[in-house]
């Protein structure tokens, strides 16, 4: 059965070359196609026998499905009894952008939803080696003003957009392709999602503003899960819509437009009744999910795209990115894997994407202040109202910076006026966050094998230790403090205390000048 198949595949290859020597007057691009090399490869004996094993024509149409947080594409053939099976799985090697539909020119993401691809799609001329065009964008992208052209699955694990597989990757995809189209497919379904829909991978991104558009595909997915069909689409309202027929009443056959109004038609019914007993289990699970409390996914701004982990594992200072990584086990373990396919070294993996880092805003938190409880005997002033602590904060203030004490980019490192006491407590000092803290934080996340303990203990704050020898207080007025009652004193009125080691309190952290090198850039340690 094999080498009947391969025979086939051969006879093939030879007819399509005698087709376009015949029309070499009139299109250069079959002539391109037959005198190709790598995009007449044959198909591999092991998907050969594969096919074999599943009741599979080696020219049978197929279907092809992309799921970006697996990293993996999905090539599926029509059997002999007309449904569609999985031929076999390849990891994506790379793909760019975010989970989420592309947009516009530029941006970086591959596309996401429903595509067509026939033949003038596939490209034998590949500067990626070979390569087929997604189609995007289709009538629903358009409906909605998306831009964006030339995006591709193709090989060279390089990608701005596209879904990159290895050269020996996308010869395999290629070639089975080229087969269905032999056999009289006039295009095959390009499938592309954010993740396998599943409950699961529904509950932990219910929170992404892109949920109302993936409920809106998944539709699809379930048509296509429950019939092993590839599911008819159309596009009315902005919308897509999947099966649909004539209605019983009508005389002919629905047109639908992407930005008009939807017309008469109707979906076989049972096909509406495996779907929606599909989606109603769906849909128990997924309330089951949230219920118990299912964390919602975390949202890796800046982050550019993913590679499946059996390539991250293989490149130095590689990581997943936005992919799945590996469960269960390390990239260093699957170091010892066979990868599918050659890796070039000039594959750029996952990393954040600097200028959106640099240009997120910085959470908005409120800085924490540790106060150690105070000893016994010491004098604590009551607190003052906030008006006069406000003024007094602000005499201060302005008397510091007209001594260049401080500036108004300064970060303040003292407790607020509000609770103020006659010894400064121990305290915390918050650091701004800084892009170059977030960025610093964003790499050290996806680089495997870091002990991030090390950056903990790095990043600690050191004791901060006095640039010089603090001048010798004045010497209080003790006529003052004898007449003034103990209950009134305040942090500004109160005698100093009696001189320690250094001229300071036992136990008190050492004064140091909030414009400092060691407060202001500690994060960059």
């Amino acid at each position: 059965m094999i080498s009947r198949s391969l025979a086939r595949a051969l006879l093939a290859s030879v007819a399509l070359m005698t087709a376009s020597v015949l029309l070499a007057g009139c299109d250069t691009d079959q002539v391109s196609l037959a005198t190709n090399a790598k995009a007449n490869q044959p198909v591999p004996p092991k998907l050969l026998a594969a096919m074999v094993e599943k009741d599979m024509d080696l020219q049978s149409p197929i279907l092809v499905r992309l799921f970006k947080q697996e990293a993996e594409l999905e090539v599926w053939k029509q059997t002999r009894s007309g449904q569609f099976l999985l031929l076999k799985t390849y990891p994506i090697c790379r793909w760019s952008g975010d989970l989420g539909p592309k947009v516009r020119e530029g941006d970086r993401q591959a596309p996401e939803g429903f595509y067509s691809i026939n033949p003038s799609q596939m490209n034998p001329q590949s500067a990626y080696y070979l390569s087929f065009n997604t189609g995007y964008p289709n009538a629903f992208d358009k409906a909605l003003g998306r831009t964006g052209s030339q995006l591709m699955v193709h090989g060279d694990c390089s990608s701005r957009g596209c879904y990159a597989m290895t050269d020996e990757q996308i010869a395999e995809i290629y070639s089975l392709g080229r087969e269905s189209f032999f056999g009289g497919q006039k295009a095959f379904q390009l499938q592309a999602y954010p993740f396998k829909m599943t409950p699961v991978n529904m509950a932990k991104h219910r929170n992404n503003p892109n949920m109302p558009f993936w409920k809106m595909i998944k539709e699809g997915y379930d048509h296509f899960e429950v019939t092993r069909q590839e599911p008819k689409v159309d596009f009315c309202e902005k919308k897509y819509v999947f099966d649909a027929t004539r209605a019983p009443d009508a005389k002919r056959d629905p047109v639908f437009d992407a930005s008009a109004k939807c017309p008469a038609y109707v979906i076989p019914e049972d096909v509406v009744a495996a779907v929606r007993g599909k989606q109603a289990k769906d849909e128990a699970e997924y309330a089951r999910l949230v219920a118990k409390g299912t964390p919602v996914a975390r949202m890796n701004t800046g982050i550019d795209g993913g590679m499946n982990k059996i390539f991250a594992a293989k490149i130095p200072e590689g990581s997943t990115g936005l992919s799945e990584g590996a469960e269960g086990t390390t990239l260093q373990m699957l170091a010892m894997a066979k990868a599918p396919g050659t890796i070039p070294g000039h594959v750029n993996p996952p990393k954040p994407n600097l200028d959106a880092v640099a240009s997120a805003p910085a959470p908005q938190e409120e800085p924490v202040v540790a106060v150690s409880a105070p000893a016994t005997g010491t004098r604590v002033a009551t607190a003052q109202p906030a008006e006069k602590a406000q003024e007094k904060s602000s005499f201060f203030s302005n008397l510091g910076r007209k001594m260049g004490m401080g500036s108004s980019d300064t970060t303040a490192t003292t407790p607020p006026p509000q609770a103020t006491a006659s010894v400064a407590p121990a305290a915390t000092t918050t650091t701004p966050t800084t892009a170059a803290s977030r960025l610093k934080a964003a790499v050290t996340r996806f680089v495997p094998g870091h002990d991030k303990s090390k950056d903990t203990a790095k990043d600690a704050p050191k004791p901060a230790v006095a640039a010089a020898k603090p001048a010798e207080p004045a010497k209080p007025d003790t006529r003052l403090a004898q007449t003034r009652p103990a209950q009134k004193s305040s942090a500004f009125d109160s005698a100093p205390p009696p001189p320690s080691s250094g001229g300071q309190l036992s136990g008190a952290a050492p004064v140091v000048s909030s414009n400092s090198f060691d407060s202001r850039f500690s994060a960059m340690k």
